[in-house]
Formats: C-alpha cells, sequence, structure tokens
C-alpha cells in the first residue's frame, strides 16, 4: 500500500526544512519512491502535499458537499463525534444469532455475552469493555453473571442444541455425525458433584471433567455435554 510519508529534518541553525516525499511500506521500512521537494513555510508545505496526493490517487476529485454554500452568518461550527458503534458488525452477529433459531431463549443479555466473546474472547466482567468500544448499549455486569444462573435452571444448553439440529436438518448433512470427547481439568484442591480425579491424559491429578462435542458431516456443532 502506497502511504504519504512527511519527514522532517531541521538545519543546525533556527530555520528548518521539511522534505516532502512518496514512500511504500515494505516488510516494515518506509522505501521512498519519490522526492517531491522541500519546504521552507507551512504555505510551500501545503503545495508540495496536495502534489504528492495527487500522483499517490491521480484522478481523484473531491466529493463536493455544499457545505462551503451555506450562508454567512449561519455560525456553522465544525461537527464533534459524540459516540461510534460498530454497527455492520453488530447487524452480522445478531442476525445471525437469530438466524440459528438461539433467539428462542428470549435473553438479551445472555446475548451481548455470548456475541461480545465472538468478538473478543475475555472474561464476563470485562466484556462490559467489548460492547462499550464497538458502542453497544448493554445491560450490567451483575446481570451477565444472573445469566448463567438463568442458563441453568431454563436448560439454555438443552433449547440450543435442539436450535443447532434444527438449523442442521435444513441446511446441513445429518447422515453422518461425528463426536468427540476430551478432559479439561481445575486446578482445584478438592473435588465435587462434577469435578472428580481420573485418568488423566495430561498425568495430572487435579480434579477434571470430560467434554463430549457432536458434530454433522460439515462439522456444525449439534451438542455439546460435560460429566
Amino acid at each position: 500500500m502506497v502511504a504519504l510519508v512527511v519527514f522532517i529534518r531541521r538545519s543546525a541553525g533556527r530555520s528548518g526544512a521539511t522534505k516532502v516525499q512518496i514512500a511504500e511500506r515494505r516488510a516494515g521500512r518506509n522505501v521512498i519512491l519519490e522526492h517531491i521537494g522541500t519546504a521552507h513555510d507551512e504555505a510551500e508545505l501545503a503545495v508540495l502535499m496536495q502534489i504528492a496526493r495527487e500522483r499517490i490517487r491521480p484522478g481523484q476529485e473531491a466529493l463536493d458537499l455544499g457545505l462551503d454554500d451555506a450562508p454567512a452568518g449561519t455560525g456553522r461550527a465544525r461537527g464533534v463525534i459524540t459516540c461510534k458503534r460498530c454497527a455492520l458488525l453488530w447487524d452480522v452477529l445478531t442476525s445471525a444469532y437469530a438466524r440459528l433459531g438461539f433467539d428462542v431463549l428470549g435473553d438479551d443479555a445472555f446475548m451481548q455475552l455470548v456475541l461480545a466473546r465472538l468478538v473478543e474472547p475475555t472474561s464476563k466482567a470485562d466484556s462490559v469493555r467489548v460492547l462499550e468500544e464497538i458502542g453497544v448499549p448493554h445491560v450490567d455486569v451483575r446481570t451477565f453473571f444472573r445469566a448463567l444462573d438463568r442458563a441453568v435452571h431454563r436448560d439454555y444448553r438443552g433449547q440450543i442444541a435442539a436450535a443447532c439440529f434444527a438449523h442442521a436438518a435444513r441446511h446441513g448433512d445429518l447422515t453422518l455425525v461425528l463426536y468427540d470427547v476430551t478432559t479439561l481439568y481445575f486446578e482445584a484442591e478438592y473435588e465435587d458433584e462434577l469435578r472428580k480425579v481420573g485418568y488423566s491424559k495430561e498425568r495430572r491429578v487435579d480434579p477434571q471433567v470430560v467434554v463430549g462435542l457432536l458434530v454433522d458431516r460439515g462439522g456444525f456443532p449439534l451438542e455439546i455435554t460435560c460429566w
């Protein structure tokens, strides 16, 4: 990609000069393609910059928005950005979420938590930051934690598995399904109702669980279980 690079080199005295050059970024270094000229004041620098831009993008004209035609005395001020939103990204994610049938849960907090972790895999508390950075209104962090309780009591996993199966039945191939298991260990001192010490492929004596994943022929997930 060709980029306009301005190198400023001042002379030994008080006066300085600004060299305007066109460079291309290659392997992390700026390779000079053309030297446009040397400016000794702001006016000369503006002229050289304009020349460089025209050589980089020849024939590209400015889009006339008619802003200069505003009546005198209207007090037109420079625009101020008050917020920003990754609208296209969020629309794509929410549309896919609904198309897969996951909106059957009717839980906006759970949806925000899931989609935020698709944008950036992070903790539940830090998901608030992710949503703020992409400009999405969100629930508070305590509501995210309560969503996990609802996921257990309302059997979200079973509902999501049913939606995945329905989607695969319509668009996938269920003539062959694949199943695989793995183990996940926890650095915990004691066992509990779920996490138990057992045979470990990592040869660890920590409590662990077994996780199983069922997919269709194309690798689309149908269900995940743990025990």
